[in-house]
């Protein structure tokens, strides 16, 4: 599996909001800082953040249903079955990955084609 390519820092707190308190030896351990590109997305239920784009990946956060959210760019995973859709595609935030089963839009959550991490 591939992970978000290394990038200056820049984002690397886009989403600390998401981290409790005293996760943070966790959100290190997650890929690396986004890519310079990002685009929105919005969960329709809320959505865990895992460390890789696996279920049973260490749970970094959850994304709230109907907020939106930087998202960086989508990869290939564990493939996830849910209120009748089933999907390999995940999503990359800054601190980690979310199946797209569970985001606003189509099989990438509208991220294109191009944004493969």
């Amino acid at each position: 599996m591939r992970r978000i390519p290394a990038a200056a820092a820049v984002c690397a707190a886009a989403l600390a909001f998401l981290a409790p308190a005293g996760m943070a030896a966790a959100a290190q351990a997650a890929p690396a800082a986004p890519a310079e590109q990002s685009y929105t997305v919005v969960p329709y239920e809320n959505v865990n953040v895992r460390q890789l784009p696996t279920r049973n990946s260490a749970y970094l956060a959850t994304l709230t249903a109907g907020r939106s959210y930087q998202a960086y760019c989508w990869t290939h995973g564990q493939t996830v079955t849910d209120h009748g859709y089933t999907n390999d595609i995940w999503i990359g935030f800054a601190d980690g990955y979310s199946s797209a089963v569970y985001l606003k839009g189509d099989q990438y959550a509208n991220l294109p084609a191009t944004a493969e991490c």
